[in-house]
């Protein structure tokens, strides 16, 4: 069973930096993920990307979060990683972390519960 647990959010002063966790079971990244993602979602609006890492390791970017957040993974603890620095209070959001695995596994695409995240000004 694929499952996925973010931690790592919390309450931080604008400016500060916080750096969320997404734990994977079930799964091997270096056989069985194509992508990973972070997303978030703020009260009264949709869902939207953050960060993608993919397969080989390319990584994209929401324009609001170049160059203040680092998406990256570790292959050996099937973990990944979201580093936010520069944190505005339009960054508040629930954080989630979504994987998309191979077409071995028809693709599927796993969510986490997601974490909270909130910046105050």
């Amino acid at each position: 069973q694929v499952q996925l647990v973010e931690s790592g959010g919390g309450l931080v002063q604008a400016g500060g930096s916080l750096r969320l966790s997404c734990a994977t079971s079930g799964i091997t990244f270096a056989v069985d993920v194509m992508a990973l993602g972070w997303y978030r979602q703020a009260p009264g609006n949709q869902r939207e990307l953050v960060a993608t890492i993919s397969r080989s390791g390319s990584t994209n970017y929401a324009d609001s979060v170049k160059g203040r957040f680092t998406i990256s993974r570790d292959n050996t603890k099937n973990t990944v990683y979201l580093q936010m620095n520069s944190l505005k209070p339009e960054d508040t959001a629930v954080y989630y972390c979504k994987v998309r695995l191979t077409d071995v596994w028809n693709g599927h695409e796993y969510w986490g519960q997601g974490t909270r995240v909130t910046v105050s000004s």
